[in-house]
């Protein structure tokens, strides 16, 4: 029963803390959560207006297109971005109350797939406005989701562990995403590429997060169990690793903060 107890009282924290991240994210602004609705539909609307012409061609609703990258590309640098700081930022709870550090870089994990609930009411709406079908295959989108949940969860412990010892890691991780955002063929046909850049971005497993979701959301098509795997593999492994970094530097951590 204590082990029980223990359970509930982290997922008290965790949520907790959840609320507590966004309630600090929006303190200063008068619409507050609704920019988690508003902001992809105006990136979505200046990326339009900017790249539709380009490739209205080769991409079909290119709209729904950006967005659908956008969305899922957003929960994972908000997720990753945030969690990297976790444990500096809450330094203090840390050494007074005994709580699993582990906690703090999963609240801010969660806290951005709580973003990325909101975003998705404002993505529904674009895909009855642009005339996108709702299909069966939506159903997939709980897998995708949930091992882009895995990946988030894992890299955010990796560099949590790496920011303590290195702060440096905050500033090279930013450039790091700039690069990868690029690769996850967000906005442009990965068809228009040449060989070898299909084949760094077909192995980028963030594109596979998006390419999937395209797939099932855009085309209607069921995920092949290949497809599957992938994401299972991808999401489980980096999960994974995170837990045996975090684990074996949980001594060090607090002997640095």
């Amino acid at each position: 029963m204590s082990k029980l107890d223990d359970i509930r009282q982290y997922f008290f924290v965790i949520r907790e803390l959840v609320t507590r991240e966004i309630k600090r994210k929006y303190a200063r602004s008068y619409l507050g959560v609704l920019w988690s609705v508003l902001q992809p539909l105006l990136s979505m609307a200046i990326l339009s207006m900017i790249f539709s012409t380009i490739f209205q061609r080769s991409i079909e609703n290119f709209p729904i297109y950006y967005l659908t990258g956008n969305i899922f590309w957003s929960m994972f640098t908000g997720a990753t971005s945030s969690a990297m700081t976790a444990l500096v930022d809450n330094k203090s709870l840390l050494i007074k109350v005994k709580l699993p550090m582990m906690i703090f870089p999963m609240a801010r994990v969660y806290t951005a797939l709580v973003n990325l609930g909101y975003s998705l009411i404002a993505y529904a709406c674009m895909l009855i406005f642009f005339k996108n079908g709702f299909y069966w295959t939506f159903i997939f989108l709980i897998l995708i989701i949930g091992c882009e949940l895995m990946f988030s969860i894992g890299l955010g412990n990796i560099l949590a562990v790496a920011y303590v010892f290195f702060g440096d890691i905050k500033h090279l991780y930013s450039v790091l995403l700039t690069l990868w955002m690029y690769c996850s063929a967000i906005f442009y046909p990965v068809e228009s590429l040449s060989v070898t850049m299909k084949q760094i971005v077909n192995a980028n497993p963030m594109y596979g997060f998006i390419a999937c979701a395209r797939k099932c959301i855009m085309e209607g098509q069921p995920l092949t169990v290949s497809e599957m795997l992938k994401m299972v593999l991808w999401g489980g492994g980096i999960f994974l690793l995170g837990q045996l970094i975090f684990s074996a530097n949980k001594s060090k951590i607090m002997q640095r903060l």
